[in-house]
């Protein structure tokens, strides 16, 4: 039941274009404007450019953003169009469903951080240390991160404007205090510890772990299983909160 759920999730987005294009290609784009971004920058010889120490973060924070925001209203237009109450009447169960979906868009997810990465990496030439598969890899955990979380948020949302609206609440706190602009260990307390458990943190960690280590270490696998446990975690509570229908 969940491949079945994967498989009409898969074909529906075939017929769907434009929500292809948002996954596939505008995290791309939003790399390249990052790039000429510091096209012009000066650094003495030696000295790494800013956009390797920005641009690989952008791996990870702009698949999580665009397929938080693709789930969610995909999610939420399955139930305002009645299709998930016809669906929770059969035997499916909820779980299936939702790893269904999640499976669904985790597959579009990996499509997304393949491109996203061969762009930086073979137009942009990314200079880091560790594998690029390494990166790939962080790159599709984050965004399945963003599925987990699209389907969670959209069982408390009853309109599609209202789903877009999660994102200030949901997506933009962990832009800001996952250490991208300023160090953890520099914020007051307080933020430091809230920025500890928010899950874009562990993905910011280990992306820094793979620039600064040609070999994976202890530190990378401790950030990307916490990732995993979050991703996990997050879709068992997406089940749990899954509605037939917007009241």
């Amino acid at each position: 039941m969940m491949l079945a759920t994967t498989g009409r999730v898969l074909d529906q987005l075939r017929h769907d274009r434009r929500s292809i294009a948002l996954i596939l290609v505008v995290p791309a784009l939003l790399l390249t404007a990052v790039h000429f971004l510091y096209e012009n920058e000066t650094l003495p010889p030696g000295v790494p450019r800013t956009f390797d120490r920005v641009g690989l973060m952008m791996l990870a924070i702009f698949p999580f953003v665009v397929m938080f925001l693709v789930t969610s209203i995909t999610m939420l237009r399955e139930r305002t169009s009645g299709t998930l109450e016809r669906l929770l009447t059969t035997p499916i169960h909820k779980a299936d469903l939702l790893f269904g979906y999640g499976l669904a868009f985790s597959i579009m997810a990996a499509l997304q951080s393949l491109v996203a990465t061969a762009v930086a990496y073979w137009i942009f030439n990314l200079d880091i240390q560790g594998s690029p598969l390494w990166v790939v890899m962080i790159a599709v955990i984050n965004a399945v991160l963003g599925v987990a979380l699209g389907l969670f948020c959209s069982a408390f949302a009853r309109t599609e404007f209202q789903a877009v609206q999660f994102m200030p609440v949901v997506v933009v706190p962990q832009i800001l205090l996952c250490g991208l602009f300023v160090a953890r260990d520099r914020m007051n307390e307080v933020l430091e510890a809230i920025s500890n458990v928010l899950p874009l943190t562990f993905s910011v960690d280990a992306l820094r772990e793979v620039a600064e280590n040609a070999q994976a270490t202890d530190l990378m696998w401790q950030d990307v299983s916490a990732m995993g446990a979050i991703v996990l975690g997050v879709l068992v509570l997406a089940s749990l909160t899954l509605r037939r229908q917007t009241p």
